[in-house]
């Protein structure tokens, strides 16, 4: 019986004739990968063995996957496997991707992929899990040298990066474990990759997001640039460095980015709003965009200190939000000193939006509701002078019984509502310029509600309601 050569035999031969490698290295996985699983290479030169043990790649410390092989010039075709054809990569719908197809030339290179799907999980998350499909780990242990500790980093794509060839703007956020998946938040989740997958539905946007999940009891250290005698802190300058010196080249190095400043930000709540607002303002040649919610300012007051000092040396643009139910409204006025601080050092009011909402609490339901609106004033192409107050706009609504009345509503507008319960669930969206100006709220249960009012994605005014 005549015996097929396996593949470390045939890559053996090879090298007798071709001395270049050729390295293929994945650099994200699905969410739902088994974190036990090997992955193969089944290819034209394997016989489409998709479970030869001897072409796993291996993973790398930093979560990555590669595998280094020595086939000789020509086509090379091929796809990634968990070890069968029944777990075999898919697209990004989950669905049978064709071959992947390599023109080799024969010299020394290294081929990056992103594995988008697996077919037999298509449509499976991790129980409980509700991340996007273009949710991926790019790391379970990133190293961070400026910290001497390790960290998981979560990476977004849009819907088209697999197949667009384009590059795209990139947001650095905190706190990943709230951002994609509420198996793995701590009281609900930003909800980040599905408003931006409606973003990309409507206008063809994309955007990448890096989530850096926090270090936990390092959390606070890592956070807080100054010590609180009370509290802790004081590695926030470390950390900072290790998004710009360390995490930040090896995005643009492996993804399509577009790396200047114009084209990058950086976004967190509370202490991640208070870390976001010290690296923006302390690295200004490096990010341009800055959404600064709900900031733990009190933890840091010499934060204010630090940005009159540091002062302005690059066009910027801050979104500032909090609530009014936030600690009694301080933090609300916190941030109304820090608009103030800003200004003083420079920046002009289409610098800055500064939003406030009477509704608004310290959660992940709140910062989730107001994310779409963040995103889309920090990297539209260009921003307009804005009231520093949106809750205060010439629409006024009012209510009458089981109706919502819109004053001073232009009907030519195409304005639509956006209407939230109390803990955060969205039950409409609509326009709201049906019935004249009227909103129809007699199917409503008795409770707490709030109503956004929007035009062309931005906020024209909020406001909360009552039905008993």
């Amino acid at each position: 019986m005549r015996k097929k050569l396996s593949l470390t035999a045939l890559f053996t031969l090879s090298f007798l004739f071709v001395f270049a490698q050729l390295t293929l290295k994945i650099t994200t996985v699905p969410t739902n990968t088994p974190l036990s699983a090997n992955i193969h290479l089944a290819s034209n030169f394997n016989n489409w063995n998709p479970g030869d043990a001897n072409a796993i790649l291996q993973k790398q410390e930093n979560g990555t996957y590669q595998i280094t092989i020595n086939p000789p010039s020509g086509q090379l075709e091929f796809k990634f496997t968990r070890g069968s054809w029944a777990t075999v990569e898919g697209n990004a719908e989950g669905s049978a991707r064709p071959n992947r197809v390599l023109q080799y030339n024969g010299q020394a290179q290294t081929v990056e992929f992103s594995i988008l799907s697996w077919e037999d999980l298509s449509g499976q998350t991790p129980q409980g899990s509700t991340a996007a499909y273009n949710v991926n780990l790019l790391s379970q242990n990133f190293f961070m040298p400026q910290l001497n500790r390790n960290r998981r980093i979560w990476i977004y794509l849009p819907p088209d990066y697999a197949t667009s060839g384009k590059r795209y703007p990139v947001l650095y956020m905190h706190d990943a474990q709230n951002l994609f998946d509420a198996r793995t938040s701590f009281s609900g989740e930003w909800q980040v990759d599905e408003a931006l997958n409606r973003v990309f539905d409507e206008k063809k946007e994309g955007l990448i997001v890096i989530g850096i999940e926090n270090g936990g009891a390092n959390r606070v250290n890592e956070y807080a640039p100054w010590n609180n005698p009370r509290y802790g802190g004081g590695e926030g300058d470390e950390y900072a460095q290790f998004i710009v010196e360390t995490l930040k080249p090896y995005v643009d190095a492996n993804y399509r980015t577009q790396p200047g400043r114009q084209s990058t930000g950086i976004a967190g709540s509370s202490m991640g709003g208070l870390i976001s607002l010290f690296a923006g303002i302390e690295y200004q040649e490096v990010f341009s965009k800055v959404g600064v919610f709900s900031p733990s300012l009190w933890f840091a007051p010499q934060t204010y200190t630090h940005v009159s000092t540091t002062g302005k040396d690059a066009n910027m643009k801050f979104y500032l939000l909090a609530g009014q139910l936030e600690d009694n409204g301080s933090v609300v006025r916190d941030l109304e000193g820090m608009y103030n601080t800003l200004r003083s050092a420079g920046f002009g009011k289409n610098e800055i939006r500064f939003v406030t909402h009477t509704d608004g609490q310290h959660s992940e339901w709140y910062w989730a509701r107001e994310f779409p609106a963040a995103y889309r004033w920090l990297f539209a192409k260009a921003s307009t002078d804005v009231p520093r107050f949106l809750d205060n706009q010439k629409i006024k609504i009012t209510q009458s019984g089981s109706m919502l009345r819109l004053k001073n509503i232009n009907t030519t507008d195409k304005t639509t509502y956006r209407l939230f319960n109390a803990d955060g669930t969205e039950l409409r969206t609509e326009t709201a310029l049906s019935n004249n100006g009227t909103i129809d709220i007699s199917d409503l249960k008795a409770g707490n509600y709030v109503i956004l009012l929007y035009k062309n994605g931005e906020i024209l005014n909020s406001q909360a309601f009552k039905v008993k």
